[in-house]
């Protein structure tokens, strides 16, 4: 049981790694290329949510960080 809960999880990090390099990639391209996937234009538009809504905003973001930061 143990063996297999190790093979999902080195295949859920494996799926997370090219998750995060597809992010990246979306990133990049949308400094390149005047945002084809529109990615650029919702980060602006979740910080400026989270100046908005203040320390509630900042707490969300301090919980996404830590949860990236974990993988």
């Amino acid at each position: 049981m143990k063996i297999i809960i190790n093979k999902l999880n080195k295949h859920l990090k494996d799926f997370t790694d090219v998750l995060i390099n597809i992010f990246v990639f979306a990133i990049v391209s949308g400094l390149l290329f005047k945002d084809p996937f529109g990615v650029i234009d919702n980060i602006s538009k979740l910080i400026s949510n989270i100046s908005d809504n203040g320390i509630a905003g900042l707490i969300s973001l301090l919980v996404i960080v830590l949860w990236y930061k974990k993988v």
